[in-house]
């Protein structure tokens, strides 16, 4: 142990990558807790026994301070351990109070900190820019914390008494104090009362403004945000900004009061309580249009959104009044939505800056936080498609409610896409709504954390909590959240404490479950009220003024109500939120009925596969295993064969050379998870040096994105979805690991995918790669679940369809199904690609030939395969038809041959299940007329295709013959996790299909 008494310390400023430092003297013995230090990982400073000794050790900074015989230890302090942790362990050492005192001469006396005992934090400035939102103004009812700790942090001064914590007492208040150079109270002055210093502190960080920033790794980005708070009237405002301000809350409260009057019955989800949303988000806008912002993307909940059509996107008044007409009739474009939850897209010219606008709200479901990563898929795809890589022409908004934020799992991974390159959208500005309540449900019991916005700290995100009946610290927070985004590219939240006037919607009774809180709620000014008062109180506009500008808005009103009767019909089309203008018609119809052919020449396939098979860059060092599998591809390139990943190579390369952007997304797509696909091939000598070959196609091709995603499935499907959205000239794809994984992402595939055309006449061209096969891997990792995909067709199983026309293409119009190359997208019918786990890995069955007749130009997708071989050159004689899907059929042709019944069972695959291919059907069921019918699946009875397909084929015979079932027995798990189980239901159901007298006496 030192003994002695310290003379200094030493400040390590780190400035870019430089580390300068500087003696401090000491000019107490407590002055020591008063420092800064930026630490690089390596770094090791041992000055003289008198002085700060900081070193590094496994990983972690250390902070050790020898006095006498105490030692000093600040490693496990929980109130800095989280300051000076490094994800990268580059540097820092970084202690709360980085706003020094101890830089004054001896003619001003040193802010005293807390003696060494006490393990807290050392200087009341300090605590007051970290821990002042616990005591912030922030709750407009009065009644409640707007965080749930419930308690003072004692070491804040937020009465006199608290001074004796410092060593201080009422006569200190007066004395002067030196302003260090880290703060920005002072404004102009370089010295001020401690009494004053304290107000200031008070007045940036515990008045109606509350900010959590300390806990970003950044010194850079806190002192920007200490800039934009603390200085002396910080949040000033010209009268003709609080002229705007009071208008835009004239337009949102008037408009609420307007629906009550006229619609006093029906659900509307208003914005009561939390009006001042409309305002913050035009601020929002006005400031990101002035940094160049000219489209923005924006999702949210139901609550407030026709207000937020009404007067932020500026959807026709007249349009959503109609909405409320009971005697509305439908157009015959779908199903529709409630109105509180249809989107719009709209282009204006922004008041404010003069400058055009895209604003585009997107349709969502009542799935709360749903929307989220559908938003920021849409955003990511306008900026790729831009070429827009730092985000300064596209941005997204995301307003939540506050119970959902807290309590759905997608907002988490959401949040978790902000950083990654494939899926940055370089910033999204984050409204919460904080109603202090969830339908019937108190904070108190709805989530563990103290604030509902505690979830944006894991990426260091700035959370800036207001009192929502103060507009003005309202629009300044917003204000400085829509700077943040501009200059740091980072999430930001903004926490609106707010309250909800009525129930969770208008005919409910909140006093059943929140009988005090309502009291006091009834008993509440709107703030409008409060507001235009102040406003007349300081003579910014007169009561006549004001009087006016309400008079103006509601006369707008009645004249859109007016016209609103003259609506006789709901066109869904007319909120369309992501329109292809250039790929339909004028009226929104595809502009051909025909498929092209979708068949290539072979050199082009020579020349992909030949890519596909090498490396494009020069001294690029490949894993000896990645070698063997590249020339196993230029073997199968040269024996015009294929397998499942090189023909998945070409169908990609094919569309990058018709200018088609591919994008795949999902976890371990780049490999694969069977190691099959290699689409990145990563250098074994260099770091983070790798080639994607298909980008190396031709030098006018269009970009190719391939993207492993974080372990999310519910996110980044809906992320993909959204990104689908943008352009009808792309295939997006999302691939899960395994077929079965797509489970929990079931809300996108259930509210948006399947019924999104219907409800919203959203066009959508999302396709998932869905892993399926039955191959003794257990029940999680075999079936790809294709029976609730099945489910979701809409076409009728009893109805013969009428063939017209190009049957195929009407009738994949007329279902929801996904397709690529026809002249519209249909974005809710999956695409489900079966694929085999095993043909993925090591191809047990004989690769593909691809000649002419098959991949050749004038070729075509074949929805049916016929059966190739003896039976088919004598069809009277077959004794036996199975028709079939996926790689079962490998199977069936392996043991038909070794029974040699080739001349007697026929075998017919269908390659496209949905829409249900009738015309081929029937056609080989005319065919094989003597022959009985059998559909044989590798699922069990009551999974895969077989509930599906059996009436189908019941309405292609007219109900005169059955379609017997040959497959797995009915089971509740998809699969046997058991080997030999697996190999003794195979073994038996085969032998069921080639027993040709096994249903003779059976009824159907």
């Amino acid at each position: 142990m030192l003994k002695g008494t310290p003379k200094g310390i030493f400040l390590c400023h780190q400035n870019d990558l430089l580390l300068t430092f500087t003696l401090i003297p000491l000019v107490s013995n407590s002055a020591y807790h008063t420092v800064v230090a930026l630490l690089f990982s390596n770094l090791s400073l041992s000055p003289n026994n008198s002085y700060l000794y900081l070193y590094h050790q496994h990983h972690h900074p250390h902070y050790h301070y020898y006095q006498q015989h105490h030692y000093y230890h600040y490693y496990h302090h929980p109130h800095q351990y989280h300051h000076f942790y490094h994800h990268q362990h580059r540097y820092h050492l970084y202690y709360h109070h980085q706003y020094l005192f101890s830089l004054l001469p001896p003619s001003h006396p040193t802010l005293p900190s807390l003696p060494p005992s006490q393990p807290q934090p050392s200087s009341p400035a300090t605590l007051t820019t970290i821990r002042g939102h616990h005591v912030a103004q922030l709750d407009p009812l009065g009644i409640l914390e707007a965080d749930l700790d419930c308690f003072v942090p004692s070491d804040l001064i937020t009465t006199i008494d608290k001074l004796g914590f410092y060593g201080l007492d009422e006569s200190d208040l007066d004395k002067t104090f030196r302003l260090p150079f880290t703060t920005f109270i002072g404004g102009g002055d370089t010295t001020l009362p401690l009494r004053e210093i304290i107000r200031r502190l008070e007045t940036s960080y515990c008045g109606h403004v509350g900010v959590e920033f300390m806990f970003i790794n950044s010194v850079e980005q806190c002192q920007w945000i200490r800039g934009k708070f603390e200085p002396p009237g910080a949040m000033h405002f010209t009268s003709a900004e609080k002229r705007t301000l009071l208008a835009r809350l004239v337009r949102s409260t008037r408009f609420e009061d307007f629906l009550a009057r006229k619609w006093s019955s029906e659900k509307r989800f208003g914005l009561e309580g939390c009006e001042v949303l409309i305002p913050a988000l035009k601020m929002i806008i006005d400031s990101s249009s002035a940094a160049g912002i000219d489209s923005i993307i924006m999702g949210m909940p139901h609550r407030g959104r026709l207000n937020v059509l009404a007067n932020v996107i500026r959807k026709e008044l007249n349009q959503i009044f109609c909405q409320f007409d009971p005697k509305l009739e439908a157009a015959d474009e779908g199903s529709g939505d409630v109105k509180y939850h249809l989107g719009m897209y709209h282009e204006r010219i922004n008041r404010e800056t003069d400058k055009t606008l895209t604003l585009s709200l997107m349709a969502n479901p009542s799935h709360l936080e749903a929307v989220d990563p559908v938003v920021q898929g849409k955003a990511k795809a306008e900026q790729f498609y831009r070429g827009d890589s730092q985000g300064k022409k596209v941005m997204s908004i995301l307003i939540h409610g506050d119970a959902a934020f807290a309590g759905q799992g997608v907002v988490y991974e959401t949040f978790h896409l902000s950083e990654l390159p494939s899926y940055t959208t370089h910033g999204t500005i984050h409204v919460v709504v904080n109603n202090q309540i969830g339908f019937t449900t108190d904070p108190r019991v709805a989530r563990s954390s103290p604030y509902p916005t505690d979830v944006a700290r894991v990426v260091n995100a700035p959370i800036f909590h207001v009192n929502a009946d103060d507009p003005e610290a309202v629009m300044h927070v917003c204000r400085v959240a829509a700077e943040w985004r501009s200059t740091f590219n980072k999430d930001v939240v903004i926490d609106l404490v707010s309250y909800r006037r009525f129930g969770h919607n208008e005919m409910d009774e909140p006093m059943f479950t929140q009988p005090l809180m309502y009291k006091q709620i009834r008993r509440q000014e709107d703030v409008l009220k409060k507001y235009s008062d102040k406003l007349i109180s300081e003579g910014v506009v007169t009561l006549q003024e004001f009087e006016e500008e309400v008079a103006k808005y509601d006369k707008i009103c009645e004249e859109a109500y007016t016209s609103s009767k003259d609506e006789k019909i709901s066109h869904i089309r007319h909120w369309l939120d992501s329109p292809w203008p250039d790929f339909f018609t004028a009226e929104g119809e595809p502009k051909s009925m025909s498929c092209p052919p979708t068949g290539l020449e072979e050199g082009v396939l020579q020349h992909i596969g030949l890519t596909a098979s090498s490396v494009p860059l020069e001294g690029f060092n490949l894993h000896p295993g990645v070698s063997r599998i590249l020339r196993g591809r230029s073997e199968l390139v040269k024996a015009r064969q294929m397998d499942w990943a090189l023909g998945e190579y070409m169908a990609f390369g094919s569309l990058l050379q018709e200018g088609v952007h591919v994008r795949l997304s999902g976890q371990d797509v780049e490999r694969g998870t069977f190691s099959h696909r290699h689409h990145v091939l990563h250098d074994q000598e260099v770091d983070r040096r790798f080639c994607v070959p298909m980008n190396h196609l031709w030098s006018d091709q269009a970009p190719y994105t391939v993207c492993n995603s974080s372990l999310s499935e519910y996110g980044v499907l809906g992320f993909e979805l959204g990104f689908a959205m943008a352009s009808p000239n792309a295939l997006v794809l999302w691939e899960a690991q395994f077929g079965d994984f797509h489970n929990t992402a079931q809300c996108i595939i259930d509210q948006f995918i399947s019924p999104g055309q219907a409800k919203w006449v959203r066009n959508n061209g999302i396709v998932l790669l869905l892993p399926h096969g039955m191959e003794g891997m257990g029940p999680e990792h075999s079936s790809a679940r294709p029976e609730r995909f099945l489910q979701m067709s809409k076409d009728d199983p009893d109805r013969f369809p009428e063939f017209r026309g190009d049957f195929e293409v009407h009738q994949l119009f007329d279902c929801n199904w996904v397709v690529v190359l026809l002249p519209f997208r249909k974005p809710v019918r999956i695409h489900l690609i079966s694929k085999p786990l095993s043909n993925a890995r090591i191809n047990p069955y004989p690769p593909v030939h691809y000649s002419t007749p098959w991949v050749g130009p004038g070729t075509r997708f074949k929805r049916l395969i016929p059966n190739e071989g003896p039976a088919s050159e004598n069809p009277q004689q077959v004794k036996r038809v199975i028709f079939c899907t996926g790689k079962v059929y490998y199977e069936l042709a392996r043991e038909r041959k070794v029974l040699n019944l080739e001349g007697e069972v026929a075998l017919i695959r269908l390659e496209q299940i949905s829409p249900f291919p009738f015309d081929l059907v029937r056609s080989e069921v005319e065919r094989y007329s003597n022959a009985e019918l059998v559909w044989c699946q590798e699922e069990h009875k009551n999974m895969g295709y077989y509930d599906y397909v059996r009436p189908r084929f019941l309405t292609v015979v007219a109900n005169q013959k059955p379609i017997w079932y040959v497959g797995r027995d009915p089971a509740a798990a998809p699969a046997t996790g058991n080997k030999a189980t697996h190999l003794n239901e195979l073994r038996r159901f085969m032998d069921t299909a080639f027993n040709l007298g096994v249903f003779q006496g059976r009824k159907f």
